[in-house]
């Protein structure tokens, strides 16, 4: 592929990491980490980190005359920065993970997905791939206006059979499906 630049700046194009599982050695996280290498020279991917220093959303918090509190303004900035974003999502009792739901809840009203090129990956051990999170998720992220592309969207079942040992992901289909996301979300910003 060739070097992508965000046009606005003649900067490196940003795509931004979102895992919603908090645990260290998560099959949601080691997806998300493939896809650093499917991305051309020139763009950058940036995990964030701080989905569990958000404290629960709290709207007498997020008040047009007062700072939110730092861990928001944080998250708020590093999605500023970034011109796309995966997310990547386990189920958990048929819906998204409590601690991702309340980062998104902390900006819908500041804005930052309106627009934003966003592919949406859920992944899970059971044969639906996580399909209530993918859907549910989407729904939250289309109502903040966010841009979805058709093909930035995938559902992995049976997710312990697709990855390494090393966490790499070691399955051929599961590989295709995620460039054929990374370039309809790169496809979108440029």
């Amino acid at each position: 592929m060739e070097e992508v630049v965000n046009d606005m700046n003649q900067r490196p194009l940003v795509v931004l990491g979102i895992s919603g599982s908090l645990r260290k050695l998560s099959a949601n996280s080691r997806i998300l980490a493939s896809m650093e290498g499917m991305l051309p020279a020139g763009a950058a991917f940036r995990s964030y980190e701080g989905l569990a220093s958000l404290p629960p959303f709290n709207p007498d918090l997020d008040l047009d005359d007062a700072e939110p509190p730092e861990a928001v303004a944080e998250w708020r900035q590093t999605l500023r920065s970034a011109d796309a974003v995966v997310i990547c999502t386990p189920e958990y009792a048929r819906g998204v993970p409590g601690s991702l739901k309340n980062a998104l809840d902390w900006v819908v009203s500041s804005g930052e997905f309106m627009a934003m090129p966003t592919a949406v990956i859920s992944v899970s051990p059971h044969p639906e791939g996580g399909a209530t999170a993918l859907a549910s998720l989407m729904q939250t992220l289309k109502m903040m206006s966010a841009t979805i592309p058709d093909d930035a969207i995938l559902a992995v079942p049976f997710a312990s059979r697709k990855l390494g040992a090393d966490g790499s992901v070691t399955d051929a289909d599961t590989l295709t499906s995620l460039r054929r996301l990374a370039g309809a979300l790169l496809q979108a910003v440029t």
